[in-house]
């Protein structure tokens, strides 16, 4: 069996004629399912995995809520938490606590190629959004998602590269950018004359 899941919050919004309609967003729905499906995998998997010899699974918590820039949705979870050190990890590629699939598989498996969350997150942050994840080790995880409401504030952030910006980034200070959050600022070379050596 598996967990219900109960969605609240802001699932109905007012129109500008007043009247209420189904809440809705600029973003493109493959991307979104994607995001959707792997939170709602990994929380339903943690859960039942969590909750295995009890004969009641805990619902998992779905909050929609609409603001003038955002629309955020939290998936909360009774599925045991994720110790700390590991969920540093949680967004490293090829990293995960499912079981290795067989590379000759009879079927598809819905986990262990660890690049769900991860390419969950740069889905998210393609379009100025974000995916997080706060869990409680013993306990479960809120996994929040956030993404544009405006059209105009969610335009595509694509990294540029080509030959006038070569002389840009040879020569400006080190900066992170959405395709590496780990980027800690600090360099092993020095900053002289323009230009990090």
């Amino acid at each position: 069996s598996a967990p219900e899941i109960e969605i609240k919050g802001q699932t109905m919004v007012k129109n500008a004629k007043g009247k209420k309609v189904g809440l809705s967003l600029a973003y493109p729905p493959p991307h979104l399912y994607h995001i959707l499906f792997e939170l709602f995998k990994n929380s339903m998997r943690a859960t039942v995995e969590t909750h295995a010899k009890s004969q009641h699974l805990p619902e998992i918590e779905v909050l929609v809520a609409k603001g003038e820039h955002d629309v955020s949705i939290r998936v909360s979870d009774q599925g045991g938490g994720i110790p700390r050190h590991i969920t540093d990890h949680m967004f490293h590629y090829l990293f995960s606590t499912a079981p290795r699939p067989s590379m000759t598989p009879t079927k598809a498996p819905l986990a262990g190629y660890g690049y769900g969350l991860p390419l969950s997150r740069l889905y998210a942050r393609y379009f100025h959004g974000d995916l997080i994840l706060n869990s409680l080790d013993g306990y479960g995880t809120d996994a929040v998602v956030y993404l544009r409401t405006m059209t105009h504030e969610s335009v595509e952030l694509l990294p540029v590269f080509n030959k006038t910006s070569t002389k840009q980034y040879k020569s400006a200070i080190p900066t992170a950018d959405w395709t590496d959050p780990s980027f800690s600022g600090s360099s092993s070379g020095t900053f002289t004359k323009g230009h990090w050596t």
